[in-house]
This record gives structure tokens, sequence and C-alpha cells, in this order.
């Protein structure tokens, strides 16, 4: 197994234990800090591919077959799935949504969980406020 294998199958073990959190947790609010440290990390991830295979061997690993185009494919319509459940929450809290459809067209994952990191500390910070105004009235 290589490193590339067992990357994988790290990725794979963390996001199923992030599945559990989310079900068992049944959180109420978002954690930002969670969200950009998601972010960081793929950012992180994402310079290394960027700098070790540049940007032509992104596009060819998803033409170079139909399997590299579906996973194209799913990676945008779960983008805009995403940004659809994200938009209302995110007008809500007096969020721009152009901006961050173009950062999220542009960067997908990175650009959610920035744009989730920020919905998450307005939320949070409209929720502080409105529990300070209920206890001073």
């Amino acid at each position: 197994m290589n490193n590339l294998e067992i990357l994988l199958y790290v990725v794979l073990g963390v996001a199923a234990i992030a599945y559990a959190y989310i079900i068992g947790v049944r959180s109420q609010k978002g954690s930002p800090i969670i969200a950009i440290a998601l972010a960081m990390v793929f950012s992180a991830f994402t310079a290394l591919q960027l700098t070790r295979e540049g940007i032509p061997m992104f596009f060819a690993n998803h033409a170079a077959n139909l399997t590299g185009l579906q996973v194209w494919w799913d990676i945008v319509m779960c983008a805009v799935i995403a940004f659809f459940f994200i938009a209302p929450r995110a007008r809500k809290q007096g969020m721009g949504l152009l901006p961050w459809a173009v950062f999220v067209h542009a960067t997908v994952s990175i650009g959610l969980l920035v744009m989730c990191a920020r919905l998450f500390w307005l939320e949070n910070k409209a929720n502080k406020d409105e529990t300070i105004e209920l206890n001073d009235a």
C-alpha cells in the first residue's frame, strides 16, 4: 500500500467519525473554528498538489476517462446543492451571495468551508446578541 492509498483510508476514517459526530451530537449551531480549520487543511493539501503536479494535472485527472469526469460532476453537483441549502441562511445573515458563489465555484470545498465558517460565526454572533438583549429586557 502506498502513501496515497493510506491517505485515502485515513480520510475515509475521519469522514466516518465526522458523520457519527454530526448524527450523534445534534448540535443546533455550527462551529466556525472547525469549518475554517478544515478549509485550512484542505487548502494546504491543495497547495501541495498544485506545487507538485500543477494545474494541468488537475484537469487531466478529471478528463482522462468517464470515472474522472463522473467524479468531477459529482463534486460540482455537491457544491451547487450545498450552496442551495446554505444560501437562505447566508442571505438572512446579510452575506452577499454573488461573491460567495464565485468563490465556491472557483474553489469548491474550500470556498464552501470558508463560507460556512463565516455563516456560523455570524449566526453565533446573532444568537449571542439576541441572548444579551433578552437578558437586558
